[in-house]
């Protein structure tokens, strides 16, 4: 008969005391020991939860006899943003977890994809049922006749399912509200993810199912359940994006199968989500021309350049400690950058606040748009604005000089595609491009030479 005991554990790495403790002595983290009830192994063991075997199971083959076309096939799931982010398509096999804050469109996006796939897809919910799935999907508009639904939590009963229609995608939403009845804690707790995921690991292996497990984040970030989740899965995508914007950024933080550099934009409606359809015009629509602290830049994630605002706004402050906010990249770096102005050209910034955001609600935190920030507060601050033709490009060092970048013809080439007629690019940069004259190159060494440039 099996026993059980109480213990303690926390929610972060997953380490064990036997009793409450305010710091976890592993990680360190204030506050993350929760009571768990500990099933101890009777005298008879449990067996895990049954998958199955299939023909390469126990099988050892050469390397190089191998089939490469087998190995680079990927289900196309008919959204290209979405494929893009995977490398290509989904990996047959594979197993996906996609993060994001409550509300940020995680169901909704792998809804649509699965509704769009040619091919048998269990989709099995535990936050909604079948009707609620049903009328979420009649919203969207969506149709399709290869799309079985389960509001099943026990991950017993989905392996039976899967065993019994053989789906070629699995969706799970979410990992949190799975339940291994073979693990003797609540739904949610680090025992069970670990133990599910670990299940449905072997499950995509074995039967050459992609698996998407949903799951959901803390207040810090990052993916609700042991850190472990992450090294466990073969991608992990996060879901971005403002509530009080339409658009939605996904992106990888981890892909064994492709890179992590590429990002897929989407744009929310009453309708669900759709692909951004351009856009290099989509974040610089709407921009106040002629307006001081305002700055086009070209930013680069992956192989597609990105056209984005910087805004700036400097007030006199009556605080001792002025205010450096940043919305859309780090405060940090907004920090730095009014230091090395400070330095560099004798901006009185000391008795100002600094405010600095990527418009439509977009993040960035490479160094080419170093320059772009420094540029706007200085606009702002002398309330003279910037050419509205020119484009900014560059990283800051903190002698004030510009440093080159990656990337700069196709950067040029995006600037030059939407009308730009300048360009200031960091000096001595390692670049060939043919403008044929339409967008005049200004290759700057510094701040102040910047400014002498592309202020009206």
């Amino acid at each position: 008969m099996s026993k059980t005991k109480v213990i303690y554990q926390c929610q972060t790495c997953g380490h064990r005391a036997a009793k409450w403790l305010g710091r976890c002595p592993n990680c360190e983290t204030w506050n993350s020991f929760v009571e768990e009830i500990q099933t101890e192994p009777s005298a008879t063991p449990q067996k895990r939860v049954s998958i199955g075997q299939t023909r390469e199971a126990g099988k050892a083959c050469r390397l190089d006899a191998i089939d490469p076309t087998e190995s680079n096939y990927r289900l196309q799931s008919g959204v290209s943003e979405f494929d893009r982010v995977l490398g290509g398509g989904i990996l047959p096999g594979s197993l996906i977890l996609i993060g994001g804050e409550p509300g940020i469109g995680k169901s909704t996006l792998l809804l649509q994809i699965i509704h769009r796939l040619s091919v048998p897809v269990l989709y099995t919910s535990g936050e909604e049922s079948v009707r609620q799935i049903k009328v979420r999907a009649d919203r969207c508009g969506l149709q399709s006749n290869n799309v079985l639904v389960s509001s099943e939590t026990n991950l017993e009963s989905i392996v039976r399912l899967v065993k019994k229609h053989s789906p070629e995608v699995l969706v799970i939403d979410s990992i949190q509200t799975l339940f291994n009845p073979l693990v003797g804690t609540s739904p949610g707790s680090i025992g069970q993810v670990r133990e599910s995921t670990a299940s449905l690991l072997a499950l995509a292996k074995q039967r050459g199912c992609s698996v998407f497990i949903v799951g959901h984040v803390t207040k810090e970030g990052s993916i609700a359940g042991p850190r472990t989740l992450e090294h466990i899965v073969d991608t992990v995508l996060y879901f971005e994006g403002d509530m009080h914007y339409a658009c939605r950024i996904l992106r990888a933080v981890k892909n064994r199968f492709g890179s992590t550099d590429e990002i897929g934009l989407f744009e929310m409606s009453a309708q669900g989500l759709s692909e951004i359809a351009n856009p290099a015009r989509y974040f610089i629509d709407g921009r106040l021309e002629h307006h001081p602290g305002s700055v086009v830049t070209v930013t680069r994630e992956g192989s597609r350049p990105l056209m984005v605002e910087i805004q700036a706004l400097t007030t006199t402050s009556g605080s001792a400690v002025p205010r450096r906010i940043a919305e859309g990249t780090d405060t940090g770096k907004v920090m730095m950058i009014a230091a090395i102005l400070e330095k560099t050209i004798g901006l009185n910034l000391r008795q100002e606040e600094v405010y600095v955001k990527i418009a439509a609600g977009i993040r960035m935190n490479e160094p080419s748009i170093d320059l772009a920030i420094a540029t706007a507060i200085v606009s702002s601050f002398r309330t003279t604005p910037v050419r509205a033709d020119v484009v900014v490009i560059g990283e800051l060092s903190l002698s004030g000089t510009i440093r080159p970048v990656t990337g700069l013809a196709v950067r040029i080439a995006e600037a030059e595609k939407l009308g730009f007629k300048r360009i200031c690019i960091p000096a001595n940069s390692d670049f060939s491009y043919d403008s044929a004259g339409q967008i005049e190159i200004i290759q700057v060494k510094s701040v102040v030479e910047t400014f002498e440039h592309i202020m009206e």
